[in-house]
């Protein structure tokens, strides 16, 4: 199965890079597409020289800066609304008071860790829109993660793809593996960041 998605990738040439694209910019507005295993086997596919590499992270790149920017668009003209429809039940509006107080302390710093939490960097955008957060601040510090993410998926796949090049599916597996442990990582620290602000001093 994975040899025949990654066989597709390479067939649809030029215009994977438009498929990267619509799906990292549809991510950062529904959270439950899989843009960044998108931009893994772009990245895999790279390796194998039927796409090119540095197309791929512009591509991923320009999409993930469109759709946070049209996230920050939604938050500041819709606002309240556009949080309630976006983040429904307890662990939404968790995730959206805490989008919101992180704003305040530490604006870009969140920013760019939130492009790599699925679903964390929706409600950063929503939130920053809504408070709002200078446009132009959110616009610079969101071109760094966009590039920095863009860059980290397609480069993990492009050096798995390399690590195994007889055997894409395999490169692919083993890029997703440590993809999900550095967000995994991410959350962690977020909780023990958590955790260790509640506790007594």
């Amino acid at each position: 199965m994975f040899t025949q998605f990654i066989h597709f990738v390479a067939e649809a040439s030029w215009w994977a890079y438009a498929v990267l694209f619509i799906f990292v910019f549809l991510d950062a507005l529904l959270p439950v597409v899989p843009s960044e295993t998108a931009v893994i086997t772009a990245g895999v596919v790279a390796a194998t020289g039927q796409l090119s590499l540095t197309l791929v992270v512009v591509a991923a790149a320009c999409g993930a800066f469109a759709g946070d920017n049209t996230a920050y668009a939604i938050g500041y003209r819709f606002g309240p609304y556009a949080k309630a429809r976006y983040f429904r039940g307890e662990k939404g509006g968790k995730a959206i008071r805490w989008a919101e107080s992180q704003l305040s302390k530490r604006g870009g710093e969140l920013i760019l860790i939130a492009r790599f939490i699925p679903g964390g960097r929706t409600a950063v955008t929503l939130s920053a829109g809504a408070a709002p957060y200078p446009w132009r601040r959110f616009a610079v510090f969101d071109v760094i993660a966009g590039v920095f993410w863009a860059s980290y998926a397609a480069l993990l796949g492009f050096f798995g793809g390399k690590a195994f090049e007889h055997r894409p599916w395999v490169g692919l597996l083993l890029a997703l593996g440590v993809a999900f442990a550095v967000t995994g990582a991410v959350e962690l620290g977020r909780a023990w960041a958590r955790r260790h602000r509640r506790s007594p001093q």
